[in-house]
């Protein structure tokens, strides 16, 4: 017991909170992440590649602007940040379940109390959700640079491995949880629950602004880190590397695949395997695999290069889109398991998200190790506040293009006669096809990207020799 108590004294209140507040956001966003794309088709009646395009663009902006908001955030101080961010998410997240409500109010939609929602397809009024989740954004960008941001101010050199260590359960944690609680809200509720998760997610939101208002002490107050004009400078430098940009560019292969965790996969195992299925159940899986793998795979490769680790991840891409792709060309009805028989789209779909999950172990911290050693001396974290420009890239490429494929191969229910569903699910594979194709490029990419930039680095070496 003494040893807990001692162990908890090691990091300020301040660091507890932040983590406390972190678990709380990261249950609030995955709940309804992992559905967001069904809530705007089922719900608000966008097309396919609408919602594609609206979750694409959501999920890119709380990539780009985490590092802007941070740089605004060390100007106001930490405390002040969380309470906006924490107040937007919640007002946000409740916005998403209000608006239905409002909708039928104003007469622009017809809701009832089942599962069957009419009335929005040819409404404008479901645009009012832009605005909604513009909040959701902002107030989630300064989470992100904020709360990483406190764990580094909180802890010393001396704990500092622990602490972000703790960090990182703690965000494992957050999304399990959150993914977790859509099936039984699903099951219960039907489409209801699409609505209520987002009430479970403004109450997550709401719990942690009240603990970042009454007990979030931070040791270091404001007046850090760099002014936004010189992150602005930064960023046109970043864009000015070649190098940088095209490894950007050929790891973002990587991310649109890894992308349609949230894009595709959804309403993929929903249309083929049926509404029984568990999408977000499935999408655990990837967080259970890095879980467990990662520590495992960096320890036996610390001696190999990381483009080397990258490498080999990029390559098991291609096998999970394959994977995933498989399910539909089985010629089973289910598979036996011995205790519980699935779907063979929804097996399928596990171990294609395992694979994921696998290759996410062997790219993604070597990947942030390889991107600083390319940025100049000194600026390393600056540059490194742009490391995640793939998942900016990636997530409008990976959502609009899935928007695309599920119109074309896995259409909707909804929008087809008794006699088109008889074939239209006959391609349904062909999406993860192209994933495949995605994936298979920009590993083979990554392989030519190490031979050129050896070959310029010896190059570069022997000429300064020779000097």
């Amino acid at each position: 017991m003494t040893e807990n108590v001692n162990f908890f004294k090691r990091f300020s209140q301040a660091f507890w909170v932040a983590n406390f507040a972190e678990l709380l956001e990261r249950a609030a966003y995955y709940g309804v992440f992992i559905v967001i794309t069904l809530y705007l088709s089922r719900i608000l009646g966008f097309t396919d590649v609408q919602a594609a395009a609206i979750a694409g663009t959501f999920s890119a902006l709380l990539y780009f602007l985490p590092t802007f908001t941070g740089a605004y955030a060390d100007k106001i101080g930490f405390k002040t940040s969380l309470i906006v961010a924490f107040g937007l998410l919640s007002v946000g997240y409740a916005g998403l379940g209000v608006l239905p409500t409002v909708l039928e109010s104003a007469g622009l939609a017809k809701y009832g109390v089942t599962t069957e929602f009419t009335g929005l397809k040819e409404s404008n009024g479901k645009y009012v959700i832009l605005p909604i989740m513009a909040l959701i954004i902002i107030g989630g960008s300064f989470i992100k640079s904020v709360i990483t941001g406190t764990v580094a101010k909180e802890t010393s050199t001396a704990n500092r491995a622990t602490g972000f260590s703790i960090f990182y359960t703690i965000v494992n944690i957050g999304s399990f949880s959150g993914k977790t609680i859509v099936k039984p809200l699903r099951e219960a509720m039907g489409n209801v629950g699409l609505i209520n998760i987002s009430y479970f997610s403004a109450g997550m939101t709401l719990l942690a602004l009240i603990a970042i208002v009454f007990f979030f002490r931070p040791t270091v107050r404001s007046g850090e880190g760099k002014s936004i004009k010189e992150i602005w400078h930064a960023f046109v430098k970043v864009l000015c590397n070649a190098r940088l940009i095209i490894l950007i560019i050929i790891i973002t292969g990587f991310w649109m695949v890894q992308h349609q965790l949230y894009a595709t996969m959804p309403k993929y195992v929903l249309r083929m395997a049926g509404e029984g299925a568990s999408p977000s159940w499935y999408a655990n899986v990837n967080p259970l695999v890095v879980f467990t793998t990662v520590g495992l795979i960096t320890a036996l490769l610390r001696k190999r290069s990381a483009l080397f680790s990258m490498t080999i991840g990029m390559f098991i891409m291609p096998v999970s889109a394959f994977a995933m792709a498989a399910g539909n060309m089985i010629s089973v009805e289910s598979i036996n398991l011995g205790f519980m028989t699935m779907h063979p789209v929804a097996f399928m779909m596990i171990i294609g998200i395992a694979f994921q999950g696998l290759a996410e172990s062997f790219i993604s911290p070597r990947f942030l190790e390889y991107f600083s050693l390319q940025a100049p001396k000194g600026e390393e974290g600056l540059y490194l506040g742009f490391s995640h420009l793939h998942s900016f890239i990636s997530s409008l490429l990976g959502f609009i293009s899935s928007g695309f494929l599920l119109e074309k191969y896995c259409p909707d229910p909804e929008l087809l006669t008794e006699t088109e569903k008889l074939t239209a699910y006959n391609h349904a594979h062909y999406i993860w096809f192209f994933f495949v194709g995605v994936a298979l490029v920009s590993a083979i990419s990554l392989i030519v990207y190490g031979y050129v930039t050896k070959k310029i680095d010896a190059k570069k070496e022997e000429l300064s020799t020779e000097e």
